[in-house]
């Protein structure tokens, strides 16, 4: 696994751009190099302002967003079309915005999906999705080009939350999530193998409620009291800050700042 970065912003709307803009080119290169690009997104307020300024960059049809994969990291287990659901948030930001591919964006399905109330089998079904994609990769998950994370400030990544035994969960890729501490109680979520086999994993914080998450995260806690210990990437793992998420850092951290 990488050792993580620290980009640090001046604030929060140029921790947006500056995510923009970075994974306009990330997904460029991809595409160049090999035709087709992956990414996984995730909800919350930075990731979807971050996907706002996608869609606002003059850059953005550098992308072939026909030609691009798009994957969640967690969603609420809500009716489609629900104003809490991620993927409600990041159509609304970016996807309604671009070009892409209906098939190739790949929605956790909720209760009005064909699996009805059962979130398990709604997870397995996604993981099920993600395997036909890996065709045959051990992980069992394609080889996400850049995976997306939020982070609460309790630490929690994705829909796994401190304490909860689906971050013990290494056999599955995706997983239903039932109790969680914040509503709605039931949710789908990657498993931590399914986060780490990403090539890029970038942990996008602003705000300083997010300050004692951002120093777990990185000074290597105990993954069950601090779940955004566990996010890291093949080759890089990124976290992308703003001043005020930024203002904890541990010692010996070795921040870059952007802007």
């Amino acid at each position: 696994m990488s050792a993580p970065e620290i980009l640090v912003h001046p604030n929060s709307g140029l921790l947006a751009a500056g995510v923009a803009a970075r994974l306009i080119t990330r997904l460029v290169d991809a595409q160049a190099r090999r035709g087709t690009a992956s990414v996984v997104l995730t909800g919350g307020g930075a990731g979807l302002a971050a996907l706002a300024a996608v869609a606002d960059s003059p850059a953005r049809d550098a992308v072939d967003w026909g030609r691009l994969d798009v994957w969640w990291g967690d969603e609420r287990f809500l009716p489609s079309g629900h104003p809490e659901r991620n993927e409600t948030g990041a159509r609304e930001a970016l996807l309604d915005r671009v070009p892409v591919d209906p098939a190739r964006v790949h929605v956790m399905r909720g209760p009005d999906g064909p699996d009805g109330d059962d979130a398990d089998a709604a997870a397995a079904r996604y993981a099920a999705e993600l395997a036909a994609a890996a065709q045959g990769a051990p992980s069992a998950v394609p080889a996400f080009d850049v995976l997306m994370l939020g982070v609460g400030p309790d630490a929690h990544i994705a829909s796994l939350f401190p304490g909860q035994p689906t971050l013990r969960e290494e056999k599955l890729t995706a997983v239903g999530v039932h109790g969680s501490p914040k509503p709605p109680p039931t949710r789908i979520s990657l498993t931590v193998p399914a986060i780490r086999a990403a090539e890029e994993v970038w942990v996008i914080a602003s705000g300083s409620s997010k300050a004692e998450a951002v120093r777990l995260g990185l000074a290597d806690a105990d993954v069950m009291e601090a779940p955004v210990a566990a996010a890291r990437g093949l080759r890089s793992t990124l976290y992308l800050l703003d001043r005020d998420a930024a203002s904890a850092l541990p010692p010996g951290s070795s921040p870059v700042s952007s802007g």
